[in-house]
């Protein structure tokens, strides 16, 4: 069930989060942490391709289904954590993000990741178009203070355009996959 306080839009399809993921870089030996799971189509999809994920939900309602879904698929490579993104603490371990987070968050989580003590190794992050289009290292576009922070860690790249009738409700904004890698 959606919640309206919490700007949720869920993918619709499991095989889109399956071809979304497919366009990352993680590997089955990746711990991936997800913000905002919902009630588990990123998750699920995660599940088969990494070996642990934790799902973020802050939403107690939201928490359950998830939960039930995955019960209910008997998946068990996933940690459930019923808690606001912005109050967990990352892991000291190499770890990875996937996730389609509210969209009034984006700037909070994008500072918390790139500003952690152990940042992650790569983040892919369904964006508003025009907010991920600030985070790119590009003449094309106006980079953003904090694009220009990303940037000095971070490659970064749209990845892939969504359409409005991916998500459940439909965004009202252009939508894309933005990732960014680690520079090593």
């Amino acid at each position: 069930m959606r919640n309206p306080n919490l700007s949720q839009h869920f993918l619709r399809s499991p095989r889109l989060a399956l071809m979304l993921i497919g366009h990352s870089n993680l590997k089955k030996r990746d711990l991936v942490i997800e913000i905002g799971a919902g009630s588990g189509v990123i998750t699920s999809a995660l599940s088969h391709r990494v070996n642990k994920v934790i799902a973020i939900e802050p939403d107690t309602e939201t928490a359950k289904k998830l939960r039930e879904n995955l019960k209910k698929h008997n998946i068990e490579n996933v940690e459930v954590v019923e808690q606001d993104f912005l109050d967990y603490e990352l892991p000291k371990e190499p770890y990875k993000i996937f996730s389609n987070p509210p969209f009034h968050l984006s700037s909070q989580i994008v500072h918390k990741l790139i500003e952690a003590d152990n940042p992650p190794e790569a983040f892919y992050l369904i964006l508003q178009k025009q907010f991920a289009l600030k985070l790119l290292n590009t003449d094309r576009h106006y980079t953003s203070q904090l694009g220009l922070q990303v940037i000095t860690k971070y490659q970064t790249k749209i990845r892939y355009p969504l359409r409005s009738t991916d998500f459940t409700p439909p965004p009202a904004v252009p939508t894309v996959l933005f990732e960014a890698k680690k520079i090593i």
